[in-house]
């Protein structure tokens, strides 16, 4: 079949739903690529590169309708777009069905397929056509960036002849794709982090990346990770304690990116206007919410403003189309992925398979219905995390009854084992010559002895098993050669083996230790 790329007609959208590379992808899986003419310039894909890589070139988006059974594009369809799709054609790009009936229902009619990539169920199968978590990863990084621009000092600290560098302060509020990225970002540039999410489980996560997370002392503590892998809406109490929180953190902040988004609701004001007040004259916010009504107060959708107190507020929506080339290369690869489960035998043939949980989920037209909204998938995004219990401490009162206990057991067992061993030996040296008595107490104290030398050794120079080991080998050697001079050829040949043995055990441990740290060493 002939898939074709339109060229983005909403204003100041830089991206590219194909890229000669995804195209030669295409074309491994039996279809061929035709693509408008310039679509690719605003990315940096010239028409030559394109047809390099055997994409035919149109002139006309009228063209490429007519020409391709399958349409990709990154924004949504403008009404137009979508009355001119055919029946049995496929349509391939963001929708957001749920705030476009009206494109839905001109879908319908033209009996045109719609696959949503805003609709990919968030499953471990489906993460390479999450086109959403890629643009997500990008604006991240790119609020960081755009901080940066407007902060007039450096992230990481500094101490130089000229004076000491303090470190920024940076606040993500939202720790879903973006707002990871955003910490990642932040932390590698050396800026102090701090992270917030109502989500459990993204602790370990963002402690893991260096950051800090702002933990809520809110006594229901709550998991919205249930709704497809983003944060469920808050109750009033929780909203209450949160925004409380962050007052406490305002004046401390220098940049604060808010990422936090719920599908299909206005963005939740986290980030209220006497918070911006409180903070210092320079600080930054970056808004990634802004298209949503944004989580700041003060947000103004595609604008940047100053507040009164010297604050900047950058409440851009176009993140990823400011990095066209990368966001284009990411978005045009979930597409070939998409297309890749829609041709299974890799003939050139579409099959629309609607009992694929991908597909299905993604699909909100097809054969002349409206399919949106899809059934649930039947394997969660992200499994609820289980409450820790809180451990309680002990008082010193209670700590000192354990330790007595303790100390009290231990020793009935030592008398225990001291009355056991000595009525054993009794019991023997009543029925055994005082020659086996002699030999067995010299092996219950060789016994004692060896215990107490091997495990007292040190690992300085190797790992506990390494040393144990040579420490037993050790011993080895010395009793091997206390009978060496033996007058008997066979001991003397047995306690030459056991040192040539022990001797090859401990050397080698010596040269295995020096592996394993040299696996450690740069070269």
């Amino acid at each position: 079949m002939k898939i074709g790329a339109l060229t983005e007609i909403f204003a100041g959208e830089n991206r590219v739903a194909m890229t000669p590379e995804s195209a030669t992808q295409l074309v491994k899986l039996g279809h061929t690529c035709v693509i408008q003419a310039g679509a690719g310039l605003k990315a940096g894909f010239s028409d030559a590169a394109y047809q390099a890589a055997g994409v035919e070139v149109l002139k006309t988006a009228a063209a490429v309708v007519k020409a391709a059974d399958v349409l990709v594009k990154v924004r949504g369809p403008e009404m137009d777009e979508a009355k001119a799709l055919r029946k049995g054609q496929t349509l391939i790009s963001f929708f957001w069905p749920a705030q476009n009936p009206d494109l839905l229902e001109a879908v319908k009619q033209a009996g045109a397929t719609v696959i949503a990539m805003d609709m990919v169920p968030r499953i471990s199968r489906a993460q390479k056509m999450d086109a959403l978590s890629s643009m997500a990863n990008i604006a991240g990084y790119r609020a960081v960036i755009e901080a940066g621009n407007n902060f007039g000092r450096f992230f990481t600290g500094q101490v130089t002849a000229a004076g000491k560098v303090p470190p920024a302060k940076v606040l993500i509020v939202g720790a879903g794709v973006a707002g990871l990225a955003a910490t990642g970002t932040s932390v590698s540039l050396g800026a102090i982090v701090h992270a917030f999410d109502v989500r459990p489980e993204v602790a370990e996560q963002i402690e893991s990346m260096g950051a800090n997370f702002v933990f809520l002392d809110f006594a229901d503590a709550q998991d919205g990770a249930a709704t497809g892998g983003y944060a469920a809406p808050s109750s009033p109490e929780f909203r209450e304690a949160q925004l409380a929180k962050f007052r406490e953190l305002a004046p401390e902040m220098d940049i604060v990116i808010t990422t936090a988004l719920i599908p299909g609701r206005p963005a939740p004001k986290l980030w209220t206007a006497d918070m911006v007040a409180m903070m210092k004259t320079g600080s930054v916010i970056v808004d990634l919410a802004a298209e949503r009504g944004g989580n700041c107060d003060l947000t103004v959708p595609d604008q940047k403003i100053v507040s009164d107190n010297g604050v900047t507020i950058v409440g851009y929506t176009d993140f990823p189309s400011r990095m066209a080339a990368q966001a284009s290369t990411l978005y045009s690869t979930n597409i070939r992925h998409m297309l890749t489960d829609l041709t299974p035998k890799k003939d050139g043939v579409i099959v629309h398979n609607m009992e694929d949980d991908v597909i299905r989920g993604a699909t909100v037209a097809h054969a002349g219905e409206i399919t949106y909204p899809p059934p649930p998938p039947k394997i969660a995004a992200i499994a609820a995390a289980k409450p820790k219990e809180k451990v309680k401490e002990a008082t010193p009162e209670e700590k000192r009854a354990a330790e007595s206990a303790a100390f009290r057991a231990q020793t009935r067992g030592q008398v225990g084992m001291l009355i056991g061993g000595g009525a054993l030996i009794l019991l023997a040296g009543m029925f055994t010559p005082a020659s086996f008595m002699s030999h067995l107490i010299v092996f219950v104290l060789s016994c004692f002895i060896g215990f107490s030398v091997i495990w007292n050794v040190a690992h300085s120079l190797h790992t506990p098993l390494m040393a144990v080991t040579n420490a037993i080998s050790s011993i080895i050697i010395l009793g091997a050669l206390l009978q060496i001079g033996s007058d008997s050829a066979l001991v003397m040949i047995l306690a030459g083996l056991s040192v040539f043995m022990a001797g090859i055990n401990i050397f080698g441990g010596f040269m295995v230790t020096r592996r394993m740290l040299a696996m450690f060493q740069k070269s």
